[in-house]
């Protein structure tokens, strides 16, 4: 999705996550859970900063239990229980990473909220959570490991900040169905653009990874008219597998707006067929944000 960076060949003994510590915001369930255990079956250290602590009546898994899964995958985890949201949980978080790891070579940045009502419903209580998970979580959670993520740099020659976000999509439609969601997807989004130019030269690697269709996710099934586009969704693991290739690219990969099928694509994947949800032969659901995806109108929301 950007003519910024192509990926630099690297060898295929060298695209794996083995030793490498990853720092993560959520990542208790969903698409942040399966990124998490992909770089676990590597050796991979996962550090997750979540505020799940105790299990929720609708949803299932805890910071506690991710990091159970990472271990029995094949890694090393440390829960660290706090809100993206603070300035101090997210210190604690980078600082723990660094005590335990000796350093942090990736920052995943996959906390998110989303609320898809037009701005004469959305609550303003709704507004500022997604402010300030998305936007700034996104912002002060990169900042507070960049003196890290230049140390590991310096070492391994490429240190990673992997965004959730979405490209930087300027058709009206999506400030206009929603555009309380929409600032904050895409202030995630412009922290992705400004820090890989603000940082190029440095070896820190700065990408944004979305999916092309719907993702099969609480947060997706949980939404007013969400539960039918799960026919056409995907699992989260597409999404874990082209993070995973983005993580163990050069130094050169920076500043791209990726889309996981196009990174797979990229990798020589192209039968898709075993991530889909349900029949394989159905028509897979865009994602919002990308040309061809239903509007909120056309039941988004």
């Amino acid at each position: 999705m950007s003519d910024v960076t192509q990926p630099t060949p690297v060898p295929g003994a060298a695209r794996s996550l083995s030793g490498r510590t990853l720092l993560m915001s959520g990542g208790s369930r969903g698409i942040g859970l399966a990124i998490a255990l992909r770089a676990a079956a590597d050796g991979a250290n996962v550090v997750m900063l979540a505020k799940t602590d105790k299990p929720h009546p609708a949803l299932e898994g805890t910071v506690h239990t991710a990091a159970a899964a990472v271990q029995a995958a094949g890694g090393r985890a440390l829960a660290v229980v706090g809100d993206v949201r603070s300035d101090e949980d997210v210190r604690r978080a980078v600082g723990a990473a660094a005590e335990a790891f000796g350093g942090i070579d990736i920052v995943v940045n996959n906390a998110s909220a989303i609320d898809l009502s037009p701005t004469d419903a959305v609550d303003m209580k709704r507004y500022d959570l997604m402010q300030d998970i998305n936007a700034r979580g996104t912002f002060l959670l990169s900042k507070t490991a960049l003196p890290q993520l230049t140390a590991a740099a310096a070492v391994t020659g490429a240190a990673h900040i992997l965004t959730l976000s979405p490209p930087l999509n300027l058709d009206p439609r999506w400030a206009g169905d929603h555009l309380a969601y929409t600032m904050a997807k895409y202030g995630m989004s412009l922290t992705t653009l400004g820090l890989a130019r603000e940082l190029a030269g440095r070896g820190v690697c700065v990408n944004s990874l979305w999916p092309a269709t719907i993702i099969e996710t609480a947060a997706i099934r949980n939404l007013p008219g969400g539960a039918p586009l799960l026919s056409g969704a995907r699992t989260p693991q597409i999404v874990a597998d082209a993070a995973h290739a983005i993580l163990t690219r050069g130094p050169g990969y920076t500043g791209n707006f990726a889309i996981d099928e196009e990174v797979l694509a990229e990798e020589g994947v192209t039968d898709l067929s075993g991530y889909a949800v349900g029949d394989p032969a159905a028509p897979r659901t865009p994602d919002i944000f990308l040309d061809g995806a239903p509007s909120a109108a056309e039941g988004m929301a």
